[in-house]
Order: structure tokens, then C-alpha cells, then sequence
């Protein structure tokens, strides 16, 4: 399916139009669990990537947004998602922090391992922080990171170059590692 045929079909689901979802779904099923596994971390017996999927679509395919294409729509998924763990890992909070990590080995993700989800709230707030000091380059982290789109998908969907994403890309990386320590 072409990205217009998706769009189209995304803004028919988000208005209602009846059948739409059902057509929606299986087309972007996959890599909504592709996005919530890269998102759960460890053996969370809490959430499960398909849990995670579940409860973003219901987020999302009840806000009535009309989206601009697959990027928009696959950034604000990623974006329900983070904000579905980051509710899970408060509700978490009451162990004490310090779980097990858990490795990334692509030399495109962030440089540092993701933790359990009492150590995705610090995440969180460097995030918070990064985006009211340096707003784009915390979208660039979202749309690459919890969304997993590649650098030109990310171009696109905020409207700058390339070359700006992996510009904002390396100094979102450093801002963040600074601001989690080198110890994570």
C-alpha cells in the first residue's frame, strides 16, 4: 500500500468511517509491535508489547487527528506509547530504582542501555528537559528512538533536512548521555 493509500485510510479510521479500522489494522499491526518491543524492556510482566499496541491504537484511534502522513501517525504512536510505559513505570515507582539493564547493540541507538522501567523515568525527565531547552532534537529522539523511523522518515515529518536529523540526532545522544551519566 502506497504511503497516500495508508494516509488516506488512517484520516478514514481517525474520522469513524465505518470499516476503516478494520482495513487500518493489520496493515500497521506489525510495526506497532516492532515499535512496543523496542519500547519493553526486559521481561516486563507488567506490560507486554502486544498490550502496549493495544492500549496506544485504542489512544490513538480515538483522538479523531487527521494525519499527514505515515510518520505523523507512527511519531504520535510512539509518543502514546512512551506515555504508557512512562504511567506504567510511576504506578512501578515503589521499588527502589537500580533494575536490570538490558543491552542495545545498534550503533544507532542511544549510547547507553535502557533500563528497567523504574530507570525509564529518569529517562523521561531527560527527555523533559531536553525538549524545553532544545525542542526539535527531542522530537528527533522520539521519532527515531521510540518510533524507529529512519532518518529521512524523520526529515519528512518535521520538515528540515536530513542533514538537520542527524545533526539533532548526535547532540540529542550527547545532551542525554550527560544528563544520565556515563554510569547507565
Amino acid at each position: 500500500m502506497t504511503d497516500p493509500d495508508l494516509t488516506e485510510l488512517l484520516n478514514d479510521a481517525a474520522r469513524g468511517a465505518k470499516g476503516a479500522a478494520d482495513q487500518l489494522l493489520p496493515l500497521i499491526y506489525e510495526e506497532l509491535r516492532r515499535m512496543a518491543r523496542r519500547q519493553v524492556v526486559g521481561d516486563s510482566p507488567t506490560i507486554e508489547p502486544t498490550a502496549l499496541v493495544h492500549e496506544a491504537w485504542l489512544r490513538l484511534s480515538g483522538d479523531g487527528v487527521a494525519w499527514n502522513h505515515r510518520g505523523h501517525f507512527f511519531g504520535a504512536a510512539a509518543q502514546a506509547m512512551r506515555r504508557i510505559l512512562i504511567e506504567q513505570a510511576r504506578r512501578q515507582n515503589a521499588q527502589k530504582r537500580g533494575g536490570r539493564a538490558v543491552p542495545r547493540s545498534d550503533p544507532e541507538e542511544l549510547p547507553f542501555e535502557v533500563p528497567d522501567l523504574a530507570r525509564l523515568l529518569d529517562l523521561d525527565a531527560a527527555l523533559v528537559k531536553l525538549e524545553a531547552e532544545h525542542p526539535r532534537e527531542a522530537r528527533v529522539v522520539l521519532l527515531r528512538y521510540f518510533g524507529g523511523l529512519q532518518v529521512a522518515e524523520v526529515a519528512e515529518v518535521l520538515g528540515v533536512s536530513v542533514g538537520s536529523v542527524e545533526r539533532d540526532w548526535r547532540l540529542a545522544r550527547a545532551r542525554l548521555s550527560r544528563q544520565l551519566g556515563s554510569g547507565l
